[in-house]
C-alpha cells in the first residue's frame, strides 16, 4: 500500500495546502488532448490538462487551483504547469504547425503580464512562436469584471498569442466577452453537445452559435465529443474543430499522440466523395490576395498598399497561416499623411504594431454553402469580404460582388438541371435535398419514390406524345397535393419522380398519396381507347421482344421514412434501402410500400 493511500485525503490536503507548488512539482503531470480539424481529421493542436492532483489529496484540478488561490500559491502553481506544458509541447514532431491551448485562470489576470512575460522567455528558448499558443479564458468567473482584463487581452494579441473562450454557455459573461473582445476560438461546452443528435433544442442553439461566431470571425471548437452522431451533427452545423473521447482521450505519454485520426478521415470521405455545386462555384470566385503576417513591419504594410493602389484592404495571418482579420488602408491614412506619422508608428514608446490595426472579419470554410455565405454577408455591418479557409488555413477572400456571381451561377445551374417537360428539379437538386434532410433530425422525414408501372407498353402503343402527357399529368398532380414550401418535388427522369416531405406522420402522408394515386389512375384511363379500357390490358412487347399482354398503367410509390432524431451524414448509404422499397412497391397490390430506416439500424 502506498503512503498516499494510507493517509486520509483530508489530512493529506491539509499537509499539502502549505506546500502545493513543491508537491505539485513531484506529482502533477501535463496531459495533452487532441483538438482536431473537423473536415480532415488532422490534429490542429492540444489542450494541456492537469493530472495527478489526487496523489496529494485533491479530487480535481479545480479543487487544487482553488486551494492554491486560498493559500496564495496560484501564481506559482500555474507558472509551473504552463512552463512544463510548453516544455512538453516543444518536443512534439508537429510543434511548428500545432497550437497549444493553455487555461488562464481569471484570478491571475492582475498578474497576467508578469506570468506571460515569464512564459515568453521559456518560449523563446524553446523556439515556440506566440502564434502556436492559445490562452483559454475560463468562464467559471467573469473575466470582464477584472479591471486589468482589457489591457491583458491587448498585450496578448499584440504579442501574437491566440485567445479562446472556454466552456461557452455555462459560465459568466460569455456573450459580453465575445462581443467586446477579439477572440479566435469559441469552445462550446460539452453540455450543448451531449446527445445533440436526439435533442432539437440543442441543435438550434449550436447552429445559431456557430453562425454568430463565424460572422464575428471566430472559429468554433466543440468540446466533449463522445459519439459518432455528435461528431456528425457538429460537422454538419459548421463547427470547425472538435475534441473529446470519440477522437482521443487525454494522455500524458507523447508517443500516444497522433498526427491525424483515420476514423474521422473515413467519415469525411463518405460524406465528401465529391465537391458540392456550391463549393465548385465558390472556388471559382475566390480571390487569393497577398497576406500580411502579424509580425511583419509597418513599413512592409505601407509598401504592400503602395504596390497595390486599387486595393483597400489585405488579410492578416499569423505565423501558422491562420487568418486573424484584415487591415484597411483608411486605418493607416492618418499616419501616412500627417507629419512624422510613419516615424510615430515606429517609435517603440508609442508601440503601434500591426495587431493594433487588425479588424476581425467573418471566416468561413470552403465547404460552406452559398446560402450560408449570403446570410453572413447580410448580417455584416462594415466588413468588405469574407475570409475563406481550407481546413484552418487562409485560402483567399470572397467579396460581395463575387458572392452575387456565385448565387446567380447557382440559380442558373439549378435551372439547367430542371426537367424541360415538367419544370421540376433534377437529380442534383434531389440529392442535395436528401443530403440536407438526412443531416437534420429535428423532424420526421419521408422520401417517396414514384415510378410508373407498364409505362413502356403504353408509350409504344400510343406514342411519345401521349406518354409525355401522362408524365406532365403526374407532375401537375404532385404540385396540386404537395404545394407547401417545405415540400420538395423532383423529376428523376422519364417516368420516375421524387417527393420529399418533412414533418408529416405516415398517416397524413398516406392519405395525400392515396388521393394523388386515385386521381392519376382515373385520369390516365382517358388516354387509353375504349376497347383497351374495357379489356383492362393492352398488347405489347416485353424486354426480350416477345409479344404479351400488359395491365394498364399505374404508379407505384416506395416510401422511405427517416424517424425524428435519426441523422445520416451520407445519404448514399441508404441506396440499398431505396432499391428494395421500390421493388416491393411494384410487387404490392396497392402499389405502395413502406420502410422506416429506424427498423434497419
Amino acid at each position: 500500500m502506498s503512503l498516499t493511500a494510507a493517509i486520509e485525503p483530508g489530512v493529506l490536503r491539509r499537509y499539502a495546502s502549505d506546500q502545493i507548488v513543491m508537491l505539485a512539482k513531484l506529482v502533477i503531470e501535463n496531459a495533452f488532448q487532441a483538438i482536431v480539424e473537423v473536415g480532415t481529421g488532422a490534429v490542429f493542436g492540444y489542450e494541456s490538462l492537469m493530472r495527478g492532483q489526487e496523489r496529494i489529496g485533491f479530487d480535481s484540478p479545480i479543487q487544487i487551483l482553488d486551494e492554491a488561490e486560498r493559500t496564495g500559491q496560484l501564481f506559482g502553481l500555474e507558472q509551473m504547469t504552463m512552463s512544463r506544458a510548453l516544455a512538453k509541447f516543444a518536443t512534439l514532431a508537429n510543434v511548428r504547425t500545432a497550437t497549444l491551448f493553455l487555461n488562464l485562470d481569471v484570478r491571475l489576470i492582475p498578474q497576467g503580464e508578469t506570468l506571460v512575460g515569464g512564459l515568453l522567455q521559456h518560449m523563446k528558448k524553446a523556439g515556440i512562436a506566440p502564434s502556436s499558443v492559445c490562452f483559454e479564458f475560463s468562464e467559471r468567473f467573469d473575466n470582464t469584471s477584472v479591471p486589468e482584463f482589457g489591457d491583458l487581452v491587448a498585450k496578448l494579441r499584440g504579442a501574437g498569442f491566440k485567445l479562446a473562450i472556454d466552456d461557452f454557455g455555462v459560465g459568466h459573461g460569455e456573450m459580453k466577452l465575445l462581443s467586446d473582445y477579439p477572440v479566435d476560438y469559441l469552445k462550446i461546452d460539452r453540455h450543448f453537445v451531449s446527445n445533440i443528435d436526439r435533442n432539437a433544442r440543442k441543435r438550434h442553439i449550436l447552429r445559431n452559435l456557430v453562425h454568430i461566431a463565424h460572422v464575428l470571425g471566430t472559429r468554433v471548437i466543440a468540446e466533449g465529443i463522445e459519439t459518432e452522431a455528435e461528431f456528425l451533427i457538429c460537422r454538419e452545423f459548421g463547427v470547425d474543430l472538435v475534441q473529446g473521447w470519440f477522437i482521443a482521450r487525454p494522455t500524458t505519454l507523447i508517443n500516444e499522440l497522433k498526427p491525424s485520426f483515420p476514423h474521422l478521415q473515413d467519415l469525411g470521405k463518405m460524406a465528401r466523395n465529391s465537391q458540392s455545386l456550391d463549393e465548385i462555384l465558390i472556388r471559382k470566385q475566390i480571390e487569393v490576395l497577398p497576406t500580411i503576417r502579424e509580425n511583419d513591419s509597418i513599413d512592409s504594410v505601407f509598401e504592400l498598399f503602395r504596390r497595390n493602389p486599387r486595393r483597400a484592404y489585405f488579410p492578416v495571418v499569423n505565423a501558422n497561416g491562420e487568418p486573424r482579420g484584415i487591415i484597411h488602408e483608411y486605418r493607416l491614412k492618418e499616419y501616412i499623411y500627417q507629419p512624422f506619422g510613419r516615424d510615430l508608428l515606429k517609435n517603440k514608446v508609442y508601440e503601434r504594431s500591426i495587431s493594433h490595426f487588425v479588424e476581425m472579419a467573418p471566416i468561413v470554410g470552403l465547404d460552406s454553402d452559398a446560402d450560408t455565405l449570403m446570410t453572413i454577408f447580410a448580417n455584416m455591418e462594415s466588413s468588405n469580404c469574407l475570409i475563406v479557409t481550407e481546413g484552418t488555413h487562409y485560402a483567399g477572400i470572397v467579396s460581395a460582388a463575387s458572392l452575387i456571381k456565385v448565387i446567380n451561377e447557382k440559380q442558373l445551374k439549378i435551372a439547367q438541371d430542371q426537367n424541360p417537360l415538367t419544370g421540376l428539379p433534377g437529380n442534383r437538386a434531389i440529392h442535395d435535398f436528401m443530403q440536407n434532410a438526412g443531416r437534420d433530425g429535428d423532424e420526421i422525414r419521408h422520401f417517396c419514390y414514384c415510378d410508373f408501372d407498364n409505362f413502356k407498353p403504353f408509350n409504344d402503343a400510343y406514342g411519345f406524345h401521349l406518354g409525355d402527357h401522362a408524365i406532365s399529368l403526374f407532375a401537375a398532380l404532385m404540385r396540386r397535393y404537395f404545394f407547401a414550401e417545405r415540400h420538395f418535388l423532383g423529376h428523376v427522369g422519364g417516368d420516375d419522380f421524387f417527393i420529399g416531405v418533412t414533418g408529416w406522420n405516415l398517416d397524413e402522408l398516406r392519405e395525400v398519396l392515396d388521393r394523388l394515386l386515385a386521381d392519376f389512375h382515373a385520369d390516365v384511363l382517358e388516354f387509353y381507347s375504349a376497347e383497351d379500357r374495357a379489356a383492362g390490358r393492352i398488347r405489347g412487347h416485353d424486354r426480350s421482344g416477345a409479344e404479351t399482354m400488359f395491365p394498364l398503367m399505374r404508379c407505384s410509390i416506395g416510401i422511405l421514412e427517416m424517424p425524428e432524431g435519426l441523422v445520416i451524414d451520407n445519404i448514399n448509404r441508404v441506396s440499398t434501402s431505396i432499391a428494395g422499397i421500390k421493388t416491393r412497391a411494384k410487387e404490392d397490390e396497392t402499389g405502395v410500400a413502406f420502410l422506416s430506416l429506424g427498423e434497419t439500424n
